[in-house]
């Protein structure tokens, strides 16, 4: 005939080991007789306290975020190193009810060793520059480190008894959106590690900025515990959303200018633009960054002006200018060559350039830069040409220690043209002849130069050409060479037109110090040209434009 066994209760009573029960707020509800022979403390006197109680201070947080290795008081006030494995008890909505377990003392461990591993881990938490905590769905936090309080003014007793404490002092914009990632995080099926950055109120009223790294611990047959760590990120925040009221700012204002702006990480070679400059281009919807910055640049720069751009902002990072603007022509998108601005200034650290960052204009669109009727650079840009060339040239001047050399690639001359007979044009056929033929001029002299060379209409019927790298009677030769291509006749509707140029001359050879020198010389030179048969006249290389010299 089979024994019946005992009823748990009695099982329980019998056990040599001691057996312990709380509710959530670890009010112990049971205790077997094991619980007075290991520990000395009455059943009576220790049910309904709180556990808690009887661990030592330095332990509770360690009890509280799932260590189950702590001091217990005993009843000669003695401490003696436990172990306790709690196991949760949930209901319908995963909310702890209880927790029970065996309490053993240990053995096997000496006080030495559990005292050591527990100092490196307060030390740990020490040097942590943010607040690590745990939490149980119903409980709240069961673990907070002491940083709580220097962050955001709240005891670690304080926000403890509240399970609901942190929700309620979330901002209430950011609240629903931490809501859905908190509950997302409490009822996972799995482990994972997840980040929130929200508003917290402090103490004092005062809203700081929280970076929430934290991970979700799931256990079959226990409620999901979150762990994590909270930085404050405020002083981090604040910069950030002044840097973006700055790029708003900067972003409306180059905006109004149509100019596009770019940024180059010298150390990465990294270049970031933005849409416009992809606009100017006709790039369109192409990536902001660009991983390799010059070889992005090269593939828009006419090759004939890589080397003249290289130039301009290498002498602004050797610390030859204090920023650098150089015009070039640059491939657009549908194929046609366009007329392009590029300036900028570098940051430098520690003597090194950094980074560089500027914008880029299309000249078509800056008035003054550039002539809308004959589709030609105009004044201004052919001054900043014309200086790029001089600062060359003379850096060439002082490394030689003269002022050319036969094959000096520095060398350039300035010509200066005045077409003959426009203003009779003008008068007899009317301005829109005389429109068309400024344009078939300008259309000549491109074909005329070389594509390193530079046309510009200076204004009316005035033109300067820019040569590079050439010597006086290079210079010279090309000039009659345009003066002929103007000679022949211009056919303009029903008209023909016959209107010859002037040309001035003056070269690099000058040695003149500035572009007035340059543009005084070669004014002085057309002029002198109109009297001759071939129209070209070259300023002789004395230096002086005052002085009355012998034209060829």
């Amino acid at each position: 005939m089979p024994v019946p066994s005992a009823p748990p209760e009695e099982l329980l009573q019998l056990l040599p080991e001691a057996v312990v029960q709380t509710d959530a707020l670890w009010v112990i509800t049971y205790l077997n007789p094991a619980w007075h022979k290991l520990t000395g403390h009455s059943l009576d006197g220790a049910l309904g306290r709180s556990l808690l109680d009887f661990v030592h201070p330095d332990d509770t947080g360690t009890l509280r975020s799932g260590m189950p290795v702590f001091r217990l008081r005993l009843a000669n006030a003695d401490y003696r190193w436990m172990r306790l494995q709690l196991q949760p008890k949930t209901d319908a909505a995963d909310r702890v009810i209880s927790r029970q377990g065996v309490l053993i003392e240990i053995t096997e461990l000496t006080e030495h060793v559990l005292m050591e591993v527990r100092q490196r881990f307060l030390r740990l938490l020490e040097t942590i520059d943010g607040v690590v905590w745990e939490a149980e769905l119903g409980v709240g936090n069961t673990f907070l480190s002491p940083q709580v309080e220097r962050l955001f003014g709240y005891t670690v007793e304080e926000w403890r008894a509240d399970p609901g404490f942190w929700r309620a002092h979330v901002h209430p914009d950011d609240l629903p959106e931490a809501l859905v990632i908190d509950d997302a995080a409490y009822h996972a099926t799995h482990s994972y590690a997840y980040e929130m950055s929200y508003r917290l109120m402090a103490k004092s009223g005062k809203v700081v900025w929280v970076r929430d790294l934290c991970r979700v611990d799931v256990d079959k047959g226990r409620p999901n515990r979150m762990i994590g760590l909270m930085i404050d990120v405020t002083r981090q925040k604040d910069t950030e959303l002044e840097l973006v009221q700055s790029d708003n700012r900067y972003a409306l204002a180059t905006r109004g200018s149509n100019d596009g702006i770019w940024d180059w990480n010298l150390q990465t070679g990294v270049l970031h633009v933005s849409q416009r400059f992809h606009e100017i281009v006709g790039l369109g919807d192409a990536g902001n960054l660009h991983e390799d910055g010059w070889y992005f640049l090269q593939q828009l720069i006419d090759p004939d002006d890589h080397e003249r751009v290289q130039t301009a902002y290498r002498r602004h990072l050797a610390g030859h200018r204090p920023n650098f603007s150089v015009d070039f022509r640059a491939r657009h998108a549908s194929g046609r060559l366009v007329w392009l601005n590029w300036r900028g200034v570098a940051q430098f650290e520690n003597g090194v350039a950094v980074r560089m960052a500027g914008s880029l204009s299309d000249l078509a669109e800056r008035g003054s830069s550039y002539d809308a009727l004959t589709n030609l650079p105009g004044r201004p840009l052919f001054r900043d040409r014309l200086e790029h060339a001089i600062a060359l040239h003379q850096d060439g001047a002082s490394k030689r220690g003269d002022a050319s050399t036969q094959g000096d690639t520095t060398m350039f001359a300035v010509l200066l043209l005045d077409l003959n007979q426009f203003k009779a044009v003008n008068d007899t056929l009317g301005h829109h002849v005389g429109d068309q033929l400024l344009q078939q001029v300008a259309r000549r002299l491109e074909s005329c130069v070389r594509a390193v060379d530079l046309v510009a209409r200076m204004s009316g019927d005035e033109f300067n050409v820019l040569l590079e790298c050439v010597d006086q009677a290079g210079a010279t030769d090309r000039a009659r060479q345009i003066a002929a291509a103007l000679a022949a006749p211009y056919q303009i509707g029903t008209h023909t037109v016959t209107c010859g140029a002037s040309i001035g001359v003056v070269s690099s050879q000058a040695g003149f110090a500035t572009t007035d020198d340059y543009l005084r010389a070669a004014d002085a030179a057309m002029y002198q040209a109109k009297s001759k048969a071939w129209g070209v006249c070259v300023f002789p290389g004395n230096g002086d434009t005052k002085r009355e010299g012998k034209f060829i």
